[in-house]
């Protein structure tokens, strides 16, 4: 049991395992997003210590490539973190590898979050925890859309206008059962099928994740212009 005398355990795994090929300025040496300097620090560790602020998360768990050589001294001097090298091919690959690996008890939580949204408030964090652990799937932090949605005809026009009213803007983290996640993710896996995030694979497996708003700087970072809007505030 935690210190917090709970009988599961909350984990966080961030998948940090991609090079963040679209954030990097045409011309320049590629480097992964995960280790770019953001606000003095690589993105990466400001991510992990975003979650570490929620004393009930017990470890996160930073899942890499192997062969990285980075990872351990970027997150050096970080409590309950532990590096990982069994990323996979695909984020997908990556956070199933992660859950074998930890051993999980089927009733513990599992919060898997976007190594590119270090902005992640501590309010937006405990949030989601409070709901979840309330109900029996889980949930995701959301953002409803604001903007007016345009569907591509294929060829760079507008084909139509698409209802925003009941469409929301996924972010991370996304929080689930250990148990369920992982089936749902042998599921996917088993069926050959594609995922962008883990509700995904709930989704297919027939749950209904709950959404928790989220906020408006836990921006992901996609492009080489994030790092200077994100760092200007973070």
């Amino acid at each position: 049991m935690s210190s917090f005398d709970t009988p599961f355990r909350i984990v966080a795994l961030v998948p940090a395992a991609g090079i963040g090929a679209r954030a990097t300025v045409a011309g320049e040496h590629p480097v992964p997003k995960q280790y770019r300097m953001i606000a003095g620090q690589p993105m990466l560790r400001h991510t992990v210590q975003a979650l570490l602020k929620d004393p009930r998360i017990n470890e996160v768990r930073v899942i890499v490539a192997p062969g990285d050589q980075q990872a351990g001294q970027v997150l050096a001097g970080l409590p309950r973190t532990i590096c990982c090298a069994v990323g996979g091919a695909a984020r997908a690959d990556t956070v199933l590898n992660a859950l074998r690996q930890a051993e999980l008890a089927a009733n513990d939580w599992v919060l898997v979050h976007d190594a590119a949204r270090p902005g992640l408030p501590q309010e937006a964090l405990g949030r989601l925890i409070d709901v979840c652990l309330q109900d029996a799937v889980g949930g995701l932090l959301a953002m409803p859309i604001a903007d007016t949605v345009k569907y591509d005809d294929g060829q760079g026009r507008v084909a139509r206008t698409i209802d925003r009213t009941h469409l929301w803007a996924a972010q991370t983290p996304q929080m689930f059962r250990a148990g369920l996640l992982l089936a749902a993710l042998l599921q996917v896996q088993e069926a050959g099928g594609v995922l962008t995030d883990e509700a995904q694979a709930m989704e297919a497996a027939g749950h209904r994740p709950l959404f928790i708003p989220g906020s408006g700087r836990n921006a992901k970072i996609t492009w080489p212009d994030d790092f200077e809007w994100v760092g200007s505030w973070l």
